[in-house]
């Protein structure tokens, strides 16, 4: 039996996460300039889409820009931005042929207007798309989504449209930007670096975390075979006791 058999013969993560980490270092490591590494990283992440496409994975969630990237060099962040006009161009008949259905969270406000521009086009393109969903996380920082979160419901509780005695996960959840999603499964991060940096915080609660050394351009199908092998190995118990799981 093969990997991906092997994967298919039992149950897959709904809701798949990516921290796509080691771009910079990769390009560093061939002595090339970090936009070298960024580029090879778009063709990852096209294959890593197809690949969880292929498997059946209803949710796949890419942190493609931080809120805290916006620090960085002037010069890369402009790369960044027009690698993602040009991989949104490039890959929308990608997400048509896999009936795929492009989504984004975050505070998409500060994206350049090109980008902003673009990334709505190819949303509404493949609004119809049901075989997967792709969510890119772009300006996006979690502790930020949590306060607008709370600065939200605070005021519906102050103009007496939500009644604090009501207020439990489901009500967090329907003001979250990822409100649409369910929450994550497995959580991926490349690179070796072994933290969250302030990504879907709530979301991850219950998630199987997995590192890996491989940085994100070098990062195969096969890896992603691995990790999600490494997930259907875990029991998963959500607070309760092996017993009572099996």
């Amino acid at each position: 039996m093969d990997l991906k058999d092997s994967i298919l013969s039992r149950k897959l993560p709904e809701h798949i996460a990516i921290i796509m980490d080691g771009n910079g270092r990769w390009a560093k490591q061939k002595g090339m300039m970090r936009a070298f590494g960024h580029e090879n990283g778009a063709k990852t992440v096209k294959r890593v889409v197809e690949s969880c496409a292929e498997l059946g994975v209803k949710n796949l969630t890419l942190y493609a820009f931080s809120t805290e990237n916006w620090n960085r060099p002037k010069l890369e962040v402009q790369t960044l931005m027009r690698l993602l006009i040009s991989s949104l161009k490039k890959e929308i008949k990608t997400l048509q042929d896999n009936n795929i259905k492009l989504s984004a969270i975050g505070n998409l406000k500060l994206l350049p207007t090109k980008v902003f521009k673009e990334l709505n086009e190819v949303i509404n393109k493949t609004k119809s798309n049901s075989r997967m969903t792709l969510t890119l996380a772009l300006s996006y920082g979690s502790r930020e989504e949590i306060l607008n979160t709370v600065k939200e419901i605070s005021i519906k509780v102050k103009n007496n449209i939500i009644s604090p005695e009501i207020i439990d996960e489901s009500i967090i959840n329907e003001h979250l930007y990822t409100q649409n999603l369910p929450d994550v499964d497995l959580l991926i991060r490349t690179s070796g670096e072994q933290r969250i940096s302030n990504f879907l915080l709530w979301q991850i609660a219950y998630a199987e975390l997995y590192f890996t050394n491989i940085l994100w351009p070098d990062f195969t199908k096969e890896h992603l075979y691995e990790a999600i092998i490494e997930f259907q190995k875990r029991e998963r118990r959500f607070g309760k006791t092996s017993e009572q799981i099996n």
